[in-house]
């Protein structure tokens, strides 16, 4: 039998008519790490999955759904970084896609991406720098409670929450979020370039606008969503390779399938649950600042 009738007859005979692969990689939630219960995006965690993503040769591109507030400056820049490394390295066009929101550090890793697509209502921006505590010393002193604090070196203390506030701690924390803000800036100013368009004074004030706005400033390059973007760029036949987590929580939480749960195991998870409590409600905050 003629070879070329033998192979059209095999299963896999199709295949060699498909389209183009396009990974797609999810970058959701919080920045950084997000407590026992609630996985947030480190480069611990986030390491592997970049790699496999980027692993199939000849594949058109990379796409990125991001979806989150922001958090961690450090994070955000190295899994940025990780991105841009292998991007270039396997010459892979990286497309970012942006859901509810790609704010603050959200938005560091979109522009990761070499273009950055979204939906109208999507939130994106507040290219700036935050810190958040509390002032607890009159409730202490109301109550008679005395704090008792000792170090050597007289900076080793300057924001502590039970202390009143100090000029030179808040002039020390101000300095280095002008330092992290700076960096931040600078790559904004290198991965969107030219297609900038607004003042500096607006689009680095901390600011946050919806897709439209977004465009219009130059921050993201069209509205559009990862389906409908992609098929008009590679062909309706592209395919969407999906990388994907381990998401039983027991194995993200080093637990072993075949390890009885016994009084240790159980003891972890109740001690897990104050700080579990807590982070959420940080990430819920985090999220209402963008009124999602």
């Amino acid at each position: 039998m003629n070879m070329t009738k033998l192979l059209a007859k095999l299963p896999f005979g199709p295949w060699r008519d498909a389209g183009p692969i396009v990974s797609v990689l999810r970058l959701s939630g919080v920045i950084g790490q997000a407590g026992a219960f609630r996985q947030g995006l480190t480069m611990a965690n986030m390491a592997g999955l970049i790699e496999r993503a980027f692993a199939p040769k000849g594949q058109a591109a990379v796409a990125l759904v991001v979806n989150s507030p922001g958090g961690s400056p450090v994070q955000s820049a190295l899994i940025a970084k990780r991105i841009r490394d292998l991007a270039t390295e396997k010459k892979v066009p990286v497309f970012a896609f942006c859901e509810d929101a790609a704010a603050s550090g959200g938005y560091w890793l979109a522009c990761a991406a070499d273009e950055i697509w979204a939906d109208e209502s999507s939130i994106l921006g507040s290219i700036g720098v935050v810190s958040a505590g509390f002032g607890a010393h009159e409730f202490i002193e109301r109550y008679g409670i005395e704090r008792r604090l000792y170090t050597a070196g007289d900076k080793k203390v300057i924001l502590d929450p039970f202390s009143p506030e100090r000029e030179d701690g808040v002039a020390h924390l101000k300095a280095i979020q002008a330092e992290i803000h700076d960096a931040f800036k600078a790559m904004v100013r290198d991965r969107r370039g030219a297609r900038l368009s607004g003042a500096e004074e607006e689009l680095f004030s901390g600011a946050f606008w919806a897709g439209r706005r977004a465009l219009e400033l130059g921050l993201i390059d069209g509205i559009g969503d990862l389906r409908t973007v992609l098929r008009g760029r590679f062909g309706e036949k592209v395919r969407l390779r999906v990388v994907q987590e381990d998401r039983r929580w027991f194995r993200r939480m080093g637990f072993r399938v075949d390890a009885p749960v016994g009084t240790a195991a159980l003891d972890r998870l109740a001690a897990d649950l104050p700080a579990a409590a807590l982070s959420a409600v940080e990430e819920r905050a985090l999220w209402s600042r963008y009124g999602l």
